[in-house]
């Protein structure tokens, strides 16, 4: 049996194929990939290697599964739960492979790669006269391979699904350094199991995304906005009830915040201004859509948002005049996740519900961390209309944010136990990654867990790709979350 390829003798053979410039081991160059936009993991690694075709990935993975050294894929490095923070072996970079392969507006579809920015992805189906619906707040960085990857949600959930609802077919960089080609532009496609969903979601751990083939949709004709105060959560279920009774595949955004997070907004943010002239306990965010010529969104818009004012679930409502106004309302919601930055620490959950359950669990989780930790201020906010909830903690006034942060555990906890008796999930549309791993496995069917191991297993026999991450083969990396 020949030997493993010594560190330098691996970084070399990558260096020959792939050039000096594109496998870099500079401090100041690993240093941006060693660490996630939260801070909460800080990892280490031998070199960044960014190839630039599928078969300089296949090359890279086979060349370090050859050496048993990790490999660990990362995009725009924009995850939030220490998916992408190697601990140790390579770093391969995804940015290089950035082109639009093919793109077929009467097929409705579009073959990208896996490094093209998000952004990018949206403005070639836009020239198209198509819409990719897909959108988060990081769309300006993150890379749609990493989106995908994750199974990321966003926005646009409630009328489009998930990035996965949103894939058509996959090319994929195995761990052994095969090549699957699954880039088939079909919507009807029974010959065997649907290996693409394998790859979607599992984080870099069972195959390494190189192209996708992406659903589009035709372009909004008509859209507006309109910003609604709200008695309570269950007022605004109510008001969703009747939006989407009404509207149906119309309404394309529900989105929920607290008053403490609108109260942050309008104190930390910049250029906004109160969207109404009283406060109130909740509001809502929403959008109705139509690709329909001749609709008037507007005109629904207000017949709807007047019945709901006479039913007594609304207790006021601003609607957007033009794409001006409907942008800056959209503004104060996407705001959010930035200004919390300002009021100090912030223990975050990525949660989901059933729709029956979600005011129930919002009362009661808020009521049982205030009790667990005088002066916590819950802010819950997101994507109520599909259920998912971003439950965040800001610290108390005056306490010192590391004590605060100690306690991410003890939240968890509380939070997740709710969660879990009310049929939710405690990962709703950032993953798994690291912070997560030990709550699936506590968490998960037991069955299911086996059978998520037995997948990694099975296509990752080494634990070579980003090992530890989801669920864990070995003890590598630790999973304590550093505070």
């Amino acid at each position: 049996m020949t030997a493993p390829l010594s560190h330098d003798r691996l970084l070399a053979t990558l260096s020959e194929r792939l050039g000096l410039r594109h496998v870099r081991t500079d401090p100041a160059d690993l240093a941006p990939h060693l660490v996630e936009s939260r801070g909460l993991y800080r990892g280490h690694a031998l070199a960044v290697v960014a190839p630039g075709t599928t078969e300089e990935v296949a090359f890279t993975v086979r060349t370090c599964a050859e050496a048993r050294v990790p490999v660990v894929a990362q995009g725009g490095n924009t995850g939030l739960v220490g998916g992408g923070v190697p601990f140790g072996g390579i770093v391969l970079s995804l940015n290089r492979l950035d082109r639009l392969r093919a793109i077929d507006p009467l097929g409705a579809s579009m073959t990208v790669e896996a490094g093209m920015i998000l952004a990018d992805v949206q403005a070639a189906a836009d020239a198209a006269g198509m819409l990719f619906p897909l959108s988060w707040a990081a769309e300006g960085t993150a890379r749609i391979g990493g989106g995908l990857a994750t199974n990321a949600g966003g926005l646009a959930v409630l009328a489009y699904g998930n990035a996965r609802d949103l894939v058509l077919g996959l090319e994929v960089v195995l761990a052994d350094g095969r090549i699957w080609n699954g880039l088939k532009a079909l919507r009807k496609n029974n010959a065997g199991y649907d290996l693409k969903h394998l790859f979607v979601g599992s984080e870099g751990t069972l195959g390494i995304i190189t192209a996708a083939t992406l659903k589009l949709y035709p372009k909004p004709l008509s859209t507006c906005v309109g910003f609604v105060g709200l008695a309570s959560a269950r007022a605004a279920l109510a008001l969703f009830a009747r939006l989407r009774a009404g509207a149906d595949r119309g309404l394309t955004a529900f989105e929920y915040m607290p008053r403490f997070g609108l109260e942050m907004v309008l104190r930390h943010g910049i250029d906004v201004r109160p969207p109404l002239s009283g406060s109130h306990a909740t509001y809502a965010l929403v959008e109705l859509s139509s690709p329909r010529p001749g609709s008037d969104t507007r005109a629904e818009m207000e017949a709807l948002l007047a019945e709901a004012m006479e039913a007594g679930e609304v207790e006021d409502a601003v609607i957007g005049g033009s794409a001006a106004q409907d942008a800056a309302l959209w503004r104060l919601r996407e705001l959010l996740p930035e200004v919390q930055k300002a009021e100090g620490g912030s223990i975050k959950h990525d949660v989901s519900l059933p729709l029956s359950r979600l005011a129930d669990f919002l009362d009661e989780a808020s009521a049982a961390c205030e009790a667990a930790m005088p002066g916590l201020r819950p802010c819950p906010f997101g994507h109520f209309g599909d259920g998912n909830i971003h439950f965040n903690l800001t610290q108390p006034v005056g306490m010192e944010k590391a004590e605060f942060l100690s306690q991410w555990g003890r939240f968890n906890a509380i939070v997740h136990g709710i969660v879990e008796r009310m049929d939710g999930s405690i990962a709703a549309e950032h993953g798994i990654g690291l912070i997560k791993r030990d709550e699936l496995a506590r968490t998960a069917d037991p069955v299911g867990l086996d059978l998520m191991r037995r997948l990694k297993a099975a296509l990752d026999p080494h634990d070579g790709l980003n090992p530890g991450k989801v669920v864990a083969l070995s003890d590598y990396p630790p999973p304590a979350l550093p505070v």
